[in-house]
């Protein structure tokens, strides 16, 4: 069994929405939940966060930008809504990812799974986007190479492509960036033609996926293409934006899969000494979408499961 961290705390509840808005603090409620009616609560290591620092938010996002959503409160943009609770649960998600790479780095886990919200993968350097504030992935990853794991391999299976993600590293050959996505769909980039710019040209790979793609299609991309582009690059770490509106039942996804076609993608994702030959590395999960709150409940602990090897 692996040592497997689970990083929470009730801060990203007071992130609060307008009534009917899909990312709501039910979401985590119903996480919690489920895993506490599980066998698999008790073998976790349950770990609260801390906020991130200003210098390691401003490591990813511009000062600008920074100071204007400290003080903002109401709709950024047409999704994304900004509470007065909400900057502070967004420096905990950022530092939740944090705390989960500190822990992974002194040997107290191996593996993390970030209960967090307001999600980041749409977070651009320079604004909130998509539901998503601060890019608690990326913090994570600029967080992680300062610890001195040089070469990050991000993994995005959210529904939406994680633009903010993309843009962020596309001219870094030190960050990896993978996604599978439903295109064309919000937030309208994830091409298969995007692969990086400049130095950074061929460190993206985007995998864009039709409307009605299901298990078949996500296995492919999950246990043949990922492996290979894990062991190409050798990463140190591995950070996965773990969005399950993929499933069939989310209200926001027209893509197809089943509890069975998300078992396999977290197993394509864990797949390590057989396919890529690489020494153990840290894997650390931040939840970013899952809409409908009995499979995004589900496909949580099926996560939790395949994390701990039981």
């Amino acid at each position: 069994m692996k040592k497997v961290g689970f990083v929470y705390d009730d801060i990203f509840l007071k992130h609060e929405m307008p009534s009917g808005h899909p990312e709501s603090p039910q979401r985590l409620m119903k996480i919690v939940e489920v895993l506490k009616d599980s066998e698999y609560w008790e073998k976790l290591v349950h770990i609260r966060p801390r906020p991130a620092t200003d210098e390691e938010i401003l490591a990813v996002h511009t000062p600008d930008y920074f100071r204007s959503i400290r003080a903002f409160t109401g709709f950024y943009d047409g999704d994304t809504y900004v509470s007065p609770n909400s900057f502070e649960a967004a420096q905990y998600a950022a530092g939740a990812v944090i705390e989960a790479i500190d822990r992974c780095k002194n040997g107290d886990i191996e593996r993390a799974f970030c209960a967090v919200r307001p999600p980041g993968h749409h977070a651009e350097a320079d604004r909130a986007m998509g539901f998503c504030i601060f890019n608690n992935v990326a913090v994570g990853a600029r967080y992680a190479q300062r610890l001195g794991y040089r070469k990050v391999f991000i993994i995005d299976f959210d529904v939406h492509h994680g633009n903010g993600t993309q843009h962020i590293f596309e001219e870094d050959d030190s960050v990896f960036y993978f996604s599978t996505h439903q295109y064309p769909h919000y937030p309208g980039t994830g091409r298969d033609t995007e692969r990086g710019r400049g130095k950074g040209e061929g460190y993206t790979y985007n995998i864009p996926m039709p409307w009605g793609s299901g298990d078949k299609d996500f296995f492919f991309a999950y246990r043949d293409i990922l492996p290979r582009l894990v062991k190409n690059f050798r990463p140190d770490i591995m950070l996965v934006s773990a969005g399950y509106d993929i499933h069939m039942r989310d209200p926001l996804s027209g893509i197809r899969v089943t509890h069975e076609g998300m078992r396999n993608i977290i197993r394509g994702i864990l797949l390590r000494s057989t396919s890529t030959f690489l020494p153990p590395m840290p894997y650390v999960f931040a939840l970013e979408g899952g809409y409908d709150l009995e499979a995004l409940g589900d496909s949580v602990l099926q996560t939790i499961r395949e994390l701990l090897e039981l």
